[in-house]
Protein backbone atom coordinates (compact mmCIF):
# COMPACT_ATOMS: atom_id res chain seq x y z
CA UNK A 1 0.00 0.00 0.00
CA UNK A 2 1.26 3.11 -1.50
CA UNK A 3 0.86 6.34 0.87
CA UNK A 4 1.33 10.06 -0.03
CA UNK A 5 2.17 12.37 2.86
CA UNK A 6 1.96 16.29 2.31
CA UNK A 7 3.53 18.52 5.04
CA UNK A 8 2.00 21.88 5.19
CA UNK A 9 1.26 24.73 7.55
CA UNK A 10 -1.60 23.24 8.16
CA UNK A 11 -0.47 20.12 9.40
CA UNK A 12 0.13 16.37 7.88
CA UNK A 13 -2.30 15.21 5.29
CA UNK A 14 -1.68 11.63 4.19
CA UNK A 15 -3.11 9.84 1.51
CA UNK A 16 -3.58 6.22 0.16
CA UNK A 17 -2.85 3.68 -2.59
CA UNK A 18 -3.09 0.18 -3.79
CA UNK A 19 -0.73 -0.11 -6.64
CA UNK A 20 -1.58 -4.37 -6.50
CA UNK A 21 -4.97 -3.53 -7.06
CA UNK A 22 -4.81 -0.97 -9.11
CA UNK A 23 -2.68 -3.38 -11.31
CA UNK A 24 -5.01 -5.96 -11.15
CA UNK A 25 -7.60 -3.27 -12.76
CA UNK A 26 -9.65 -2.48 -9.62
CA UNK A 27 -10.98 0.52 -10.93
CA UNK A 28 -11.12 2.00 -6.94
CA UNK A 29 -7.83 1.31 -6.45
CA UNK A 30 -6.68 2.70 -10.14
CA UNK A 31 -8.86 6.06 -9.00
CA UNK A 32 -6.98 6.07 -5.75
CA UNK A 33 -3.76 6.11 -7.68
CA UNK A 34 -5.13 8.70 -10.32
CA UNK A 35 -5.78 11.40 -7.14
CA UNK A 36 -2.29 10.44 -5.50
CA UNK A 37 -0.57 11.62 -8.94
CA UNK A 38 -3.01 14.62 -9.53
CA UNK A 39 -2.34 15.50 -5.90
CA UNK A 40 1.70 14.70 -6.11
CA UNK A 41 1.52 17.07 -9.31
CA UNK A 42 -0.69 19.67 -7.83
CA UNK A 43 1.83 20.23 -4.98
CA UNK A 44 5.24 19.94 -7.03
CA UNK A 45 3.79 23.00 -9.36
CA UNK A 46 3.57 24.92 -5.75
CA UNK A 47 6.96 24.74 -5.30
CA UNK A 48 7.10 21.34 -3.12
CA UNK A 49 9.67 18.61 -2.98
CA UNK A 50 8.81 15.41 -2.54
CA UNK A 51 11.48 12.19 -1.46
CA UNK A 52 10.60 8.63 -1.57
CA UNK A 53 11.04 6.85 1.69
CA UNK A 54 11.00 3.53 2.97
CA UNK A 55 12.04 2.07 6.65
CA UNK A 56 15.81 1.54 6.76
CA UNK A 57 16.99 4.04 3.56
CA UNK A 58 17.15 7.42 3.01
CA UNK A 59 15.09 9.69 1.25
CA UNK A 60 15.64 10.46 -2.29
CA UNK A 61 13.95 13.35 -3.96
CA UNK A 62 11.83 12.19 -6.53
CA UNK A 63 10.11 14.74 -9.81
CA UNK A 64 7.73 12.28 -10.59
CA UNK A 65 5.11 10.65 -8.82
CA UNK A 66 6.09 6.43 -8.75
CA UNK A 67 2.44 4.70 -7.73
CA UNK A 68 5.00 1.77 -6.44
CA UNK A 69 6.55 4.05 -3.46
CA UNK A 70 5.85 2.65 -0.19
CA UNK A 71 6.03 6.25 0.92
CA UNK A 72 6.11 9.67 -0.84
CA UNK A 73 6.60 12.39 1.19
CA UNK A 74 5.91 16.45 0.17
CA UNK A 75 7.13 19.60 1.69
CA UNK A 76 6.70 22.81 1.12
CA UNK A 77 9.92 25.11 0.27
CA UNK A 78 11.74 26.72 2.91
CA UNK A 79 11.97 30.31 3.34
CA UNK A 80 15.35 31.67 4.97
CA UNK A 81 16.11 35.21 6.60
Amino acid sequence: MGKLRVLSKHGDTTYGWDAKRAASGDPEAQEAVRQAERLFNLERAKGYTAFRASPGSIGETIDAFDPQAEQIVMVPRLAGG
